[in-house]
């Protein structure tokens, strides 16, 4: 389902959204996420274990650590607890996108093009509601799939709305693993040469946890166990 509402000037609405419930949180935590310099990506409500407000946000340049994790929940906390959307006790989780990554936003379609791609849509575009294969980028308000689960007599190449879409999700692969890795590589020298630090020399190990690569902080997150209309929750780490 497509949800439009407004964003501050300047920023890039996401053109896949949540319904319900989780569309509500949405509303409330993406001006306090955008607030920190954040981006929200996706927010998912689940009954699983209780229940789990996972709410997944990263930089401009798509990274989100532990400590960005930690920032954005001591933000969120108190707003969700004044709001009192969720009718019974659950945990809060923060987390960044990961490698195999939600597509939420147009530029999303352009930066991570040449990877391949899993699309639900809405409603069916050539007899069909689910495609897989290349993602070659955007074109207008559409985005272009070289498929890879094609019978003989359809066309390789698909134009997909991007608005139409419930979900678009990359797919984990060994090409996206290394360009991964070759980007948190990338990091760690700027990070170095931000801190005059000598590149080739080990850094000090307190550094260690804060500055972990973006592949490394799926589903690392400060979680709060809250019951509705109290404030009072307690703090439990993970991926630390």
């Amino acid at each position: 389902m497509t949800e439009h509402r407004a964003t501050p000037s300047g920023a890039e609405p996401r053109l896949i959204a949540e319904p319900g419930l989780a569309a509500r949180v949405a509303a409330l935590a993406g001006p306090v996420l955008e607030g920190l310099g954040y981006r929200l990506v996706r927010v998912r409500v689940s009954g699983a274990d209780g229940c789990t407000v996972q709410i997944m946000a990263e930089r401009a340049d798509g990274t989100m650590l532990i400590e960005d994790c930690e920032a954005a929940s001591r933000a969120l906390s108190p707003v969700l607890d004044e709001a009192d959307l969720v009718d019974r006790a659950y945990r809060l989780e923060l987390s960044s996108p990961g490698l195999d990554r939600p597509l939420v936003r147009q530029s999303d379609f352009d930066r991570y093009a040449n990877n391949i791609v899993k699309i639900e849509m809405t409603t069916a575009i050539a007899g069909r509601r689910r495609f897989r294969g290349l993602l070659l980028g955007t074109e207008g308000t559409a985005a272009r799939i070289r498929r890879d689960d094609v019978a003989a007599t359809e066309p390789t190449d698909i134009l997909l709305p991007i608005e139409e879409m419930a979900e678009a999700k990359l797919v984990l692969t060994d090409a996206l693993i290394a360009e991964a890795l070759r980007r948190g590589k990338q990091a760690e020298r700027d990070m170095r040469e931000d801190h005059d630090e000598p590149v080739g020399e080990p850094r000090q190990a307190k550094h260690h946890a804060k500055y972990q690569p973006e592949y490394q902080t799926k589903n690392q997150a400060r979680n709060f166990q809250r019951l509705p209309g109290n404030r009072r929750h307690h703090a439990q780490h993970q991926g630390e």
